[in-house]
C-alpha cells in the first residue's frame, strides 16, 4: 500500500470518528481524547527514551490534567499537570537511570504538558460558551483542510523551503496553500452562524494557520534532535499520534484563547 493510500484509508476510517465524537461531546469526547493522549505520551516517552523521561508521572499529570479540563475547567487542568512535577521528583529519587535529573525532570514534565495542555484545552473549546460544538468543528477541520493542502500544494509546487534544518519536506509554496486553505475553511464553517463576525472569523483562521504549522514544526524539532523519522506508525502513511495531533495541539489552545478575546 503506498503512502498516499495509507493516508486515505486511515482518514476514511477516522474522520466519522473524531466528527461523530465532536459532535456529541461529553465522555464520548473525552473516551477518545484519553485514548488519544495515552497513546501520544507513549510515543513520546519512546521519541525521548535518551534522556529517560519518568513515564509514570507523566502519564499521571498528562490524564489529571485532561480529566480536570473535563470536571472543572482551566485551574483544574493545570492542577493536573502540575502534579507532574512533584511525582517526577519523587520517582526519579528512586530511579536508577544514570541521566541527570534535570533531563529526565524536564522531558517528562515537556511530554505531560503538550499533551495535556493541548488536548485539555481542546476540551475546554468544547465546552466554551453556547457553541462549544461549533468553535471545535471550525478548529478541527480548519487544521485538517490546512494540512491537506499544505501536503497537496508542496508536493505539486514545493520548491523554496520552508525550514530546511528543521523540516525539510516542507516549503513556502505548500505554508501559502495551507493559510489559504485554513482560512477559507474557517470563514465557510463560522459563515451566518452568529457566533463570530466574519471579520473574526477570518481572524481566527489566521491564527490557526500561523500556530498549525508551529506545531507541526516543534514536533520536527523533537524527532530531528532524537534522529527519529515518524513518532510511530499506528496511523499508517499518518505515522503515528503525535505526527497527527501535532497541529491540534498547538491550535486548541490559541483558538480558545482568541474566542475568549472575541467574546
Amino acid at each position: 500500500m503506498t503512502n498516499v493510500v495509507s493516508r486515505l484509508v486511515v482518514a476514511a476510517a477516522a474522520i466519522p470518528v473524531v466528527l461523530g465524537a465532536v459532535y456529541f461531546g461529553g465522555y464520548w469526547l473525552f473516551a477518545l481524547i484519553a485514548l488519544a493522549a495515552a497513546i501520544a505520551l507513549h510515543e513520546f516517552w519512546l521519541l525521548a527514551r535518551p534522556l529517560s523521561p519518568l513515564a509514570p508521572a507523566g502519564y499521571v499529570g498528562g490524564l489529571l490534567a485532561i480529566t480536570g479540563a473535563e470536571l472543572g475547567g482551566v485551574r483544574w487542568m493545570v492542577g493536573g499537570v502540575l502534579t507532574t512535577f512533584a511525582l517526577a521528583f519523587l520517582l526519579k529519587g528512586i530511579s536508577a537511570a544514570r541521566q541527570p535529573a534535570t533531563a529526565s525532570i524536564s522531558a517528562t514534565v515537556m511530554g505531560a504538558s503538550w499533551v495535556g495542555f493541548g488536548l485539555g484545552f481542546f476540551v475546554l473549546l468544547r465546552h466554551m460558551h453556547d457553541h462549544g460544538r461549533l468553535a471545535t468543528f471550525t478548529v478541527v477541520l480548519a487544521v485538517w483542510g490546512g494540512d491537506t493542502l499544505a501536503y497537496v500544494g508542496g508536493r505539486l509546487l514545493g520548491r523554496h523551503k520552508l525550514a530546511p534544518t528543521t523540516s525539510p519536506g516542507k516549503t513556502w509554496e505548500g505554508f501559502v496553500f495551507g493559510t489559504i486553505a485554513t482560512i477559507f475553511v474557517s470563514f465557510v464553517t463560522l459563515y451566518k452562524q452568529h457566533y463570530l463576525t466574519i471579520p473574526q472569523s477570518v481572524i481566527l483562521g489566521a491564527v490557526l494557520a500561523l500556530v498549525g504549522p508551529l506545531g507541526d514544526l516543534f514536533e520536527s524539532m523533537l524527532k530531528r534532535d532524537m534522529q527519529v523519522k515518524d513518532t510511530g506508525s499506528l496511523l499508517g502513511g499518518h505515522g503515528g499520534m503525535l505526527d497527527r495531533l501535532d497541529a491540534l495541539l498547538f491550535a486548541a489552545p490559541a483558538a480558545y484563547f482568541c474566542i475568549l478575546g472575541f467574546h
